[in-house]
């Protein structure tokens, strides 16, 4: 299996700068998971596709305002932080730069003085170790000083840091947006629930490894990155509950993919709350244990996201899927159109 296999050529006038108003107003692909018929809708038209009994999971997970912008105290110059990971109190795994201004012992200010930190450690792949400073709360003082993390591919500015989350996003700690979940509104939710459709949440902290690019040729040789994750035994109770009735399960967004199958791999037999790291890489030849139906945006070329769609949909399935929406002039990527495979 090669990364070239999963390539497609993206005119870049596909790639969505802004999130269309309202949420659920985008386009959405439905593509049947047999046979790869897809049929052109809305987001708003998803109810015509689920039954009563069905069972949405989404992950609400919820986006720090993780990139800072400041100086290095003494001398003023300008440093970009990316934070990535929580290591202590106030201690965070952070990406820098110029990184030449990072070393051990410096010291930045970010928002007059709101945030503070000093550089503890390089780290081998030149992510570093900091400690912040702050009177009261620290995410309180994120929330005020730090921008949304978009991703390097979105290059206009956001007016409203809610639109890069979810309507339900609860659980602080990503690095970037769930997105499947950004076409739900809470009225359309409320919909859904009130006509028999049955809703769910686990948590995934998405981390930035889900930007990176799979390097190798061979599929087989990509490391994943590690990401936490969480299933309440609500939620699997709700799971066995929905498959005992012959009920379909239906994950939205890759990431409550990845935390639902790793669970499974967890449980043996019925599925219970469980936690912990995940490094699942789901590629075609994979046997999905919960999911019954997948609801994502369209991913970039050669990506792992991909290689998740069609895994689940079948390959030439989802390359022609994918042709298509070229050819119809879908939106891609974060603040794209939607695909839901049934």
């Amino acid at each position: 299996m090669k990364k070239s296999d999963f390539y497609y050529d993206l005119p870049e006038n596909l790639i969505a700068q802004h999130p269309v108003e309202p949420r659920n107003a985008s386009r959405m692909m439905a593509v049947d998971r047999r046979t790869g018929a897809v049929e052109h809708k809305h987001f708003y038209d998803l109810e015509s596709l689920l039954r009563p009994g069905d069972l949405l999971v989404l992950n609400d997970s919820r986006v720090l305002p993780a990139r800072l912008y400041g100086e290095k105290e003494g001398t003023g110059s300008f440093v970009e932080f990316l934070l990535l990971s929580q290591k202590g109190d106030k201690i965070w795994e952070i990406i820098c730069r110029p990184g030449k201004k990072c070393k051990p012992g410096a010291r930045f200010s970010f928002g007059g003085g709101r945030l503070r930190a000093e550089v503890l450690e390089v780290l081998e792949d030149g992510n570093r170790i900091v400690q912040f400073e702050c009177e009261g709360n620290f995410y309180t003082a994120l929330e005020d000083v730090g921008q949304m993390p978009l991703p390097p591919y979105i290059t206009a500015q956001l007016e409203d840091k809610e639109r890069y989350q979810t309507v339900y996003s609860r659980e602080l700690g990503s690095a970037a947006a769930p997105t499947a979940g950004l076409h739900f509104t809470k009225e359309m939710l409320a919909e859904l629930e009130a006509r028999g459709v049955k809703i769910a949440y686990v948590t995934l902290h998405v981390g930035l490894g889900t930007f990176r690019p799979v390097k190798e040729e061979d599929v087989l040789q990509h490391h994943m990155h590690s990401e936490h994750f969480m299933l309440p035994q609500e939620t699997a109770d709700l799971i066995n509950e929905t498959k005992a009735n012959g009920g379909r399960v239906i994950s939205v967004g890759t990431t409550s993919c990845r935390t639902l199958e790793s669970a499974a791999q967890r449980c043996e037999g019925t599925l219970h709350a469980c936690e912990g790291d995940t490094e699942i890489f789901i590629y075609p030849g994979y046997t999905f244990r919960v999911i019954d139906g997948l609801i994502t945006n369209f991913h970039l070329p050669e990506s792992t996201l991909i290689m998740l769609v069609s895994a689940f949909t079948g390959y030439e399935n989802t390359m022609q899927a994918y042709k298509t929406a070229v050819e119809e002039q879908y939106r891609f990527f974060s603040f794209g159109d939607a695909m839901v495979i049934l």
